[in-house]
């Protein structure tokens, strides 16, 4: 860096700065920081309610020990995959939280329950046969809602390029999650229970603020069963609702802008501009970005290196921007970009570090369908394109056919006169040197001093070279000992060069972007190819349909697919669970209500949410589906039991699963409610907009089943169709 602005022109203003200019470990570890210290306080939080809502240390302690060793069961698993923590990992286990808060809740609840009831009854059995027996009814329970879990996140894996790139570690570290949340529901928390709640230990009391929850729940639930109107108004609105924002939410950016102190400015000149005025508008910039409130450092770069890796003129340049991490950085980004927008007819971009990596190449071709005309000559393959352009237009189902031409620049051109030369001795070959040597300059040697290395380079004198009078008035040696004006033997003139040539095994070809509508691809395609066969091209010049869209259209028919088996595979566990097909029905539909708040929330922070925020409904979708499937097993076995299908056995189950159902979805909003409260900043800006989806899915998933799902039971009861009951083992061996 130091280099780059040492060879630019005196007149550039002097730019200080120091190692920290452009550190990315810096904002790794802001980030590392930030999220540690919301996750500390999270975890506070979740002690807090749970101990209040437990009302005692023992149970309340097996929900911590699980809930800490699930997550550190995932993280192993993924070290040992050789994965790596990042953001989307991260984000994953966030994700994946209120499914483990979920699975360390309702068993250690319903054992609990257990224990109190067996309190209550004349002839008490032994308690560790009780808890044995509450965790074998939990067992099917919690394969079941696993499953559907699982199930639905399962089209991720079949996403492809830099999107199936980006969110497949994210799912990857939510399986996991989830898988270890169950292994440890089913091994560490039936152990620990038979440690800490033994008939000497437990002491059965029940939390005053759950008893005072449930009375209040019973007097508002018998009053909803009698008049369900309203709730199915509400349903109805929710539902309606969250399809009507669902659209608007699909034009989400991938991810959201990291909050990184290090900006990239990408600035790019009209053709032909030259170094000293990219120096002096960058010099200029750069001055003004260093007045601004919160920039601490500046650097700059015009052109590119000798041996750069970037394909760019002298008309290009990168800025450097350092924003102190104590600056307010969104008022501080503005100032940058209103800065660097302020000036017009440059090509300018504002970016992070990790924008700049994950956004596609400036000269990729982003359009559906592309047909590229190969060939040596650069104004015979224009025309060429523009002839195949047109024939393109013609065919039936091609619309929007441009051609992507490469930018062009005046160029001086030096072309030999062969005849001239012949008549002045003069070889065409020493022609082309002379001229070379005179205008670009002939590196001749190398010139050591104090262990530094400086080219020798032979060069025509400035004012010989000043406009194109002087340089046709150039003298050529000739070999008889005389001179003769490059005029003479040349036709020099400034024409039109493109910047790039782009090139696929040596060959230069131009893309012709189009895409196809009002008829069946393949049929097109068909069409297009054969046109491609029949056309006339001169020779060594020929043209080729490319075929990326057939591997992303194969793509997207499998994510399609599998989206489909994850439905209907969502929908027979969920008959399984229930034993009735007109409930499963009835709840498969309504589940999105669930999903509902989210997408409301989402559709509300609008400047906030991504693709990758969004992800966060299927921690809302895991929990609506898994309490789901616990009150429907828990209205079954009360059935079972002998209590009559009616209103009061809806209402006694839901009153028995109000405690699981709530610390669930308090423990999980207080646990995500740091990263909401401090604000935009670095390491939060994937999880801050997720925990706040979640909460609002959680406000409608809670909703749908304490309010929703009782009455859809007494009208869709599974008692109603015993005939139907078609997986009795699985439902007798998953009872609750």
């Amino acid at each position: 860096m130091e280099s780059a602005l040492a060879a630019l022109k005196p007149g550039f203003t002097e730019i200080e700065f120091d190692a920290t200019l452009f550190r990315p470990a810096t904002f790794i570890e802001m980030a590392i920081a930030n999220f540690t210290k919301s996750m500390v306080l999270g975890a506070l939080l979740a002690v807090l309610v749970l101990s209040a809502l437990f009302y005692g240390w023992r149970t309340a302690l097996i929900s911590f020990v699980t809930i800490p060793v699930s997550l550190i069961a995932a993280l192993f698993v993924l070290h040992l995959r050789g994965v790596t923590l990042n953001a989307m990992v991260l984000g994953g286990l966030v994700i994946a939280l209120g499914l483990i808060i979920d699975d360390a809740v309702v068993d250690v609840e319903h054992i609990a329950r257990r224990l109190r009831q067996n309190r209550r009854e004349a002839h008490p059995r032994s308690t560790e046969r009780v808890i044995l027996e509450a965790s074998a009814e939990m067992r099917g329970i919690l394969f079941f809602a696993t499953l559907v879990t699982l199930l639905s996140i399962l089209p991720v894996f079949f996403m492809h390029d830099t999107t199936g790139a980006v969110f497949q570690p994210m799912a990857l570290s939510y399986v996991f999650a989830v898988l270890a949340a169950l292994v440890v529901a089913l091994t560490v928390t039936p152990v620990l229970s038979m440690f800490l709640l033994s008939s000497a230990k437990f002491d059965g009391r029940e939390s005053p603020l759950v008893a005072s929850l449930q009375r209040g729940y019973e007097r508002f639930l018998t009053n909803t069963v009698q008049s369900p109107g309203l709730v199915y108004v509400t349903a109805a609105i929710l539902v309606v609702a969250g399809l009507a924002v669902l659209p608007a939410l699909g034009q989400r950016p991938m991810l959201p802008a990291f909050r990184e102190p290090y900006l990239t400015v990408h600035l790019k000149g009209a053709p032909a501009t030259s170094q000293m005025e990219m120096n002096r508008i960058v010099s200029r910039m750069s001055s003004e970005l260093r007045a601004i409130s919160g920039v601490i450092n500046v650097g700059a770069n015009v052109g590119r290196a000798v041996l750069g890796d970037q394909v760019v003129g002298i008309n290009s340049a990168e800025l450097w921007v350092s924003i102190d991490p104590k600056a307010n950085y969104d008022a501080t980004l503005n100032a940058v970009q209103e800065t660097v927008y302020g000036y017009p007819g440059m090509d300018r971009v504002v970016q992070t570090y990790t924008q700049e990596t994950l956004s596609p190449s400036k000269i990729s071709n982003s359009d559906p369908f592309t047909v590229r005309v190969y060939g040596e000559e650069h104004k015979v393959l224009v025309t060429e394109v523009e002839k195949v352009r047109q024939v393109l237009a013609g065919i039936s189902g091609v619309v929007e056919s441009h051609a992507l031409l490469p930018i062009e620049e005046p160029t001086l051109e030096i072309k030999v006169d062969l005849t001239a030369a012949q008549q002045y001795g003069v070889r065409p070959g020493d022609v082309r040197r002379a001229a070379a040597t005179l205008l670009s300059g002939l590196n001749v040697g190398s010139l050591f001093e104090a262990q530094k290395v400086f080219d020798v380079v032979v060069w025509g004198a400035p004012e010989t070279r000043q406009n194109i009078t002087d340089i046709r008035n150039l003298l050529i040696d000739t070999p008889g000992g005389n001179q003769v004006r490059l005029g003479d033997v040349a036709e020099v003139r400034v024409a039109s060069a493109p910047v790039v040539i782009q090139r696929e095994a040596i060959s230069p070809y131009i893309d012709i972007g189009f895409d196809i509508r009002g008829r069946e691809v393949g049929v097109v395609l068909n069409d297009i190819n054969k046109a491609m066969q029949s056309y006339a091209f001169p020779l060594e010049y020929h043209a080729e349909v490319q075929q990326d869209y057939t591997a992303q259209d194969a793509a997207r028919q499998n994510m399609l697919i599998a989206a489909v088996l994850a439905a209907v595979g969502i929908f027979l566990l969920l008959q399984a669970s229930s034993a009735s097909w007109r409930l499963t029905l009835a709840t498969f539909v309504t589940l999105p209500i669930a999903l509902a708040g989210g997408l409301l929330v989402a559709f509300l922070i609008n400047g906030m949410v991504s693709l990758a925020s969004i992800f966060g409904l299927f921690a809302v979708l895991g929990i609506g589906a898994r309490n789901s499937v616990l009150i429907i097993k828990h209205y079954h076995s009360l059935e079972r039991e002998g209590e009559a299908f009616g209103p009061s056995l809806v209402i006694r189950g839901s009153q028995e699963r109000l405690a699981s159902i709530i610390m669930t979805a308090l423990t999980t909003a207080l646990a995500l409610l740091p990263f909401m409260l401090f604000g935009n900043i670095p390491g939060l800006e994937i999880v801050r907009p997720m925990g706040i989806i979640i909460l609002g899915g959680l406000v409608t998933s809670t909703w749908l089943n304490l309010v929703f799902l009782p009455v859809l039971y007494l009208r869709y009861g599974a008692v109603r169709e015993p005939e139907l009951e078609l997986v009795p083992v699985l439902a007798t061996a998953s009872d609750d």
